[in-house]
């Protein structure tokens, strides 16, 4: 007879407030929010194996818990909600409402579920949070649902809301409420609002709205090897008399090209990358404080080349393309501050010839501790978007070093030969 297929049985939604009072009233988002980010929520599992210090579930749950609570009193706009007072006008509500927290439990191991590795043998809805049926998920900020396994360890998925904050904010505020969960007095970086110090530079006219096709894109997960990344920095290093790359550089160079090679794109076609770069550094001296910032601080990074260019280029010249990019961005940037900017560089055409990448390697979700010591595997769940191809750069599970990238960017009749393309470099 064959196992039972693995069932999860969660809690109703419970609201977590914070522990104390906190300010009311609305706050206003960045123009960066509102532009680089649409009112979307992410979601994302985090993997914690078993903990070996004893405590059990429950008392690691309730501190949990209650490290949200303390930590939602210096990040009280988390407890509110997405509000629009005037049509197109987003702004947070500072409502005190709290978060929702649903726990959770596994009837298996993780170890009965492959540790949750691709394909998943449990549905992602059972472990993704979502709230009672009278919230609008688009006006939460953030919720979380615990997933006990009988094995002692955990999966934790978090759902947040773009518009408030990016990756590394939403890091931020895990790792400020897992500090409190582990008894910390206060987060040892202070969170940091400031949204209305972000200028807010004139909008330039926008065309005609891109046009939507939906693709079927295959879902593909390869891991490329420390060393081949090593190697392709010193081939990069060599080339260039000594100039280096970054990782993100030689890895996105490799599903350029690739990619460019196994669609087969006439000659002369466009072959579009982008990327949301990190614009953080750039913002020193125009907010109070960066560090503690939690809202969007990324510009869109765009590059634009022939079918033929990128297939024929050595793979040192793709890292070169990337290079200059990353480089023309203080520029860029530094220009739509000052209202500058001459192109909409969020308007990007959504055909199969552009390929969009997102590095959550180095964001922090993989530094979050709620008690029970910190994931040994983090994954993001928004993979079933089927307007553009779209790659993910992800830590893979410890031990395994290099880059896991979790790939939606080619259909079926490529397939093959991209997967090839890429295990030259596994």
């Amino acid at each position: 007879m064959a196992d039972a297929a693995p069932t999860v049985s969660k809690s109703p939604p419970a609201l977590v407030p914070p522990v104390g009072p906190t300010p009311r009233g609305a706050l206003p988002l960045s123009s960066i929010d509102k532009t680089a980010a649409v009112r979307v929520s992410v979601d994302f599992i985090q993997v914690f194996p078993p903990s070996t210090d004893g405590a059990s579930a429950g008392d690691q749950v309730a501190a949990m818990r209650d490290g949200f609570a303390r930590a939602l009193v210096p990040y009280y706009p988390v407890a509110g909600r997405i509000a629009e007072p005037t049509p197109g006008d987003l702004v947070v509500d500072c409502t005190g409402e709290g978060v929702w927290f649903v726990e959770a439990a596994a009837s298996c191991s993780l170890a009965d579920v492959n540790g949750l590795e691709r394909p998943l043998l449990i549905p992602k809805g059972e472990l993704i949070p979502r709230p009672p049926p009278e919230e609008k998920l688009e006006d939460l900020i953030l919720m979380a649902q615990v997933t006990k396994f009988t094995c002692g360890g955990f999966a934790v998925g978090i759902c947040f809301s773009h518009l408030v904050f990016d990756g590394q904010g939403a890091a931020q505020f895990l790792k400020a409420a897992g500090e409190l969960a582990r008894g910390l007095p206060a987060p040892s970086v202070a969170p940091v609002w400031d949204r209305d110090a972000i200028p807010d530079p004139p909008k330039l006219p926008r065309g005609p709205p891109p046009s939507f096709t939906a693709f079927n894109f295959v879902t593909q997960v390869v891991e490329i090897s420390p060393e081949n990344i090593a190697r392709i920095k010193e081939d990069f290093k060599a080339a260039t008399g000594g100039e280096t790359c970054s990782t993100f550089d030689a890895v996105t160079a490799v599903v350029f090209k690739c990619r460019a090679l196994a669609v087969e794109l006439p000659d002369t076609a466009e072959v579009r990358l982008g990327f949301a770069a990190s614009t953080r550094h750039l913002l020193q001296g125009v907010l109070p404080s960066v560090d503690g910032y939690y809202g969007n601080c990324v510009y869109p990074v765009g590059i634009t080349r022939s079918s033929k260019t990128i297939r024929e280029a050595a793979l040192t010249e793709v890292v070169g393309v990337m290079r200059e990019a990353k480089e023309a961005l203080t520029v860029r940037f530094t220009d739509w501050m000052r209202g500058g900017a001459k192109d909409d560089h969020y308007n990007v055409p959504l055909d199969y010839g552009t390929v969009t990448v997102s590095d959550w390697s180095r964001v922090g979700f993989n530094e979050v501790d709620y008690g029970f010591g910190e994931p040994g595997y983090v994954f993001t769940l928004n993979d079933d978007v089927n307007i553009v191809a779209s790659v993910i750069y992800l830590k893979p599970p410890t031990p395994k070093r290099g880059i896991r990238l979790m790939l939606r960017c080619v259909e079926e009749p490529h397939a093959a030969v991209f997967a090839d393309e890429i295990a030259k470099y596994a």
